[in-house]
């Protein structure tokens, strides 16, 4: 499924100014606060699902090769997080759902891991 559809399931804000990079296909999702875990279980290439909105977040998920970062619970990136998430081509949403409902939801439309 592509970011751009992404972000239609979880009425998500693209605060991402690339557009063409909403058409990159992801597979997979992996939802954490502890960027640790994301390092330790994650797989390469998923979206990353956090509430942590820091400059981390970001960095974790270039070490990662992720696409997509969704920031839950309406949080709003810091024009820092935007622009290191830029240099990385990674674009980032923000939606007003919770972890719990924003996992929920693109486990039913098919991100499975």
């Amino acid at each position: 499924m592509t970011i751009r559809e992404i972000a239609g399931l979880l009425n998500a804000a693209v605060c991402s100014t690339d557009a063409s990079l909403l058409n990159k296909e992801v597979e997979a999702a992996f939802g954490s606060d502890m960027m640790s875990d994301v390092l330790a279980y994650a797989d390469e290439g998923s979206l990353l699902i956090s509430g942590l909105l820091n400059p981390q977040v970001i960095r974790t998920a270039h070490m990662l090769d992720m696409p997509c970062i969704v920031f839950v619970r309406g949080k709003v990136p810091t024009k820092e997080i935007l622009t290191l998430a830029e240099e990385n081509h990674i674009v980032v949403l923000s939606t007003p759902l919770r972890m719990y409902a924003t996992c929920g939801i693109l486990y039913t439309a098919g991100l499975d891991r």
